[in-house]
């Protein structure tokens, strides 16, 4: 069966003419214009963007607070940049199913993509269940070793999230620093996520203060995942679109948010 009057590309308004016939076309010819014209209006719609767009279109203003001068020297020049990643189950990047998919690598394919004259390389020095205190006793053997330009030190959560305390920790975050900072690395600290098992601890907060404190205090970058993923939630995306299922971790989203938005916070330092 042909229906008159065309497809519903090219509907117009009609004469009363053309509105009989109309009333006079098969019900499935009418009904097929309408199905027609329903589609063509749903492609004109966008997808809706993905959680870890939305996440990167909340912190797009996002700063580091602290220049790298080692790091820039090198992508200005277009040189190998050499960056260790060390930390916990977030570094290791904990329920995702490739490593591919870890903020390090996905860090290394934005940077990358933004600096394509410069080859980015990422050592990811993640460890499961690693405190402050455990990631430094493996600095010279697992970060300082490899002559890094950068290091990214996510710290912390582990040491309160199950009912530590932080009290005294200021003092082994700065010494920490100062190991990285002597080698002749930059140094960026990554800080908690926003995540209800973080937001549980008493201590939380005093973790977020001595981090932020020691950033400053000792002119190094911060990355402040937790306030990346809090203003992700207050700009809309659903609580639990940046973390996995057990209330801690970072989803794949999370992750590719995290990572994307650390190289262009790198990619920005110093411009």
């Amino acid at each position: 069966m042909v229906c008159p009057h065309g497809s519903a590309s090219n509907v117009r308004p009609r004469s009363p003419t053309e509105v009989t016939r109309l009333r006079r076309t098969p019900a499935a010819c009418l009904a097929a214009l309408v199905i027609a014209a329903s589609q063509g209006a749903l492609a004109e719609v966008p997808a809706p963007p993905s959680d870890a767009e939305a996440c990167l279109a909340a912190n797009r203003s996002l700063s580091l607070g602290a220049p790298l001068p080692h790091t820039m020297a090198r992508l200005k020049a277009g040189d190998l940049l050499r960056i260790v990643a060390v930390g916990s189950s977030s570094t290791t990047g904990l329920w995702v199913l490739s490593s591919d998919a870890t903020y390090p690598e996905v860090m290394r394919r934005e940077l990358a993509r933004l600096r394509p004259q410069t080859r980015i390389e990422i050592i990811n020095r993640g460890r499961i269940g690693e405190t402050i205190t455990g990631s430094m006793a493996r600095f010279q053997r697992d970060v300082i070793a490899y002559g890094p330009d950068l290091v990214i030190w996510q710290l912390g959560t582990n040491d309160v999230a199950w009912g530590g305390r932080a009290d005294g920790l200021k003092e082994q975050v700065t010494e920490g620093v100062r190991m990285l900072k002597a080698s002749g690395a930059d140094v960026i600290l990554m800080d908690l996520q926003y995540a209800p098992l973080v937001l549980a601890s008493s201590q939380h907060s005093i973790m977020q203060a001595i981090i932020a404190e020691v950033a400053r205090e000792e002119r190094v970058g911060l990355f402040p995942r937790f306030a990346l993923m809090r203003r992700s939630i207050d700009a809309g995306l659903p609580a639990g679109a940046l973390l996995s299922w057990d209330g801690l971790h970072n989803s794949a989203a999370g992750y590719d948010c995290v990572g994307r938005a650390l190289a262009r916070a790198v990619h920005a330092n110093g411009r």
